[in-house]
Formats: C-alpha cells, structure tokens, sequence
C-alpha cells in the first residue's frame, strides 16, 4: 500500500486542482472562463452559480469560477493547520481524537485530506470516503460513506451537519474510541470507494 498524504491540503493547492479540473471538464483555462464570465455573466453570486450550470459547469469548478468573480471566502485562504486549530479552539481536549484518526491513515492506502472551516474530508483517488468533525465539545464524528455499513449501536444516522454523501457516523468522544472495529470499518469504507 502506498504512504497516506499526511499533510492536508491548502488553499493553493485546493486552487490549483480545481483549475486543472475546470480545464480538464470544459477544455477551457480559468483565464478564459474569467474573461467570459466577466463580459457576459450576471453580477450576483446566485445568478452566475445558474449561468455556469446552464453551460454544464458545476460542482468544484463551478465554485472556483464563483470564487474568481466574488472573491474567495476568508476561510479558503487560511492554512490546513489554522483550520483545524479553529475547529478545535473551544474544545482542545478532542483534538487528540482527530489525531488519533490522522495517525491510521497510513495503514488505508493515499489518502488525500481536504480541511475546511467545519470539517475535515478525507480522499480517495476517486472520491470523499469519511468526514472528521467536532459536532459537539464532547464529541468527534467520524461520518462514512458506507452503503453496506453493519448493525451497530456505534453507527447512527449522521444528520446534515457531516453532508450528503456520509451514509452513517461514529461518535467519538475520546481517542480510546479509535478501536480495532473502527480501524476495520475505515478500512472497508476506504477500500468500498476506491
């Protein structure tokens, strides 16, 4: 198995595979689309988000080209690190949970890890297979994206605050938690969306 990415993503690099994702999607370069964008798109962020989906561009391209036009967010420039240390700034006791998480990531195979301002996902080559979030200043959630995740009074329903494609969750309230079922479980999580 291949080493996981331990260090997350920053913002440049977010940018960076997002440009080469529009240009991959489209065939045009970000500078055509801003130039495009900029002489016939409407102003508002609602009516550029349906401009660019009526042109077929959608999802983290779609994004990048709103973020162009109206400017990116203040949590999008910050580091990896200062996200996560927002996140867990009122409650540093669970921190040791989202390393705890961090550290069995080797073992999985590449794992890519994307921070954002509430959350952190982490990546297959293909897709988002589990999100990390402090929910609560007792707990930890790890959401999966499961279809086939087993009978278990751990797993619950995961709500909205985790995202849609998170099938079921793990409360985590201490790095104990961390078990060898929850290692196996993001494993098979891991190896189902490869």
């Amino acid at each position: 198995m291949e080493a996981s990415q331990q260090n997350p993503r920053s913002w440049q690099e977010m940018r960076q595979w997002q440009v080469e994702l529009l240009e991959r999607t489209t065939g045009q370069s970000l500078e055509a689309w801003n130039e495009f964008v900029r002489r016939e798109g409407p102003a508002t962020e609602k009516e550029l988000r349906a401009w660019l989906a009526e042109r077929s561009v959608t999802g983290y391209s779609q994004m990048l080209l709103v973020f162009e036009r109206c400017g990116y967010p203040d949590f999008f420039t910050r580091s990896a690190d200062e996200l996560v240390r927002g996140q867990y700034a009122d409650r540093p006791q669970l921190r040791e949970i989202y390393d705890a998480v961090l550290a069995l990531l080797p073992q999985l195979g590449e794992v890519a890890i994307r921070t954002r301002k509430t959350y952190v996902a982490l990546l297959t080559a293909r897709r988002s297979f589990a999100v990390i979030a402090p929910v609560t200043r007792t707990r930890v959630d790890l959401g999966l994206r499961w279809q086939a995740a087993p009978d278990s009074p751990r797993l619950s329903a995961p709500g909205s605050r985790l995202g849609s494609a998170v099938t079921v969750k793990a409360g985590l309230r201490s790095a104990g938690d961390v078990d060898d079922d929850l290692i196996g479980w993001l494993q098979q999580v891991y190896d189902a969306n490869l």
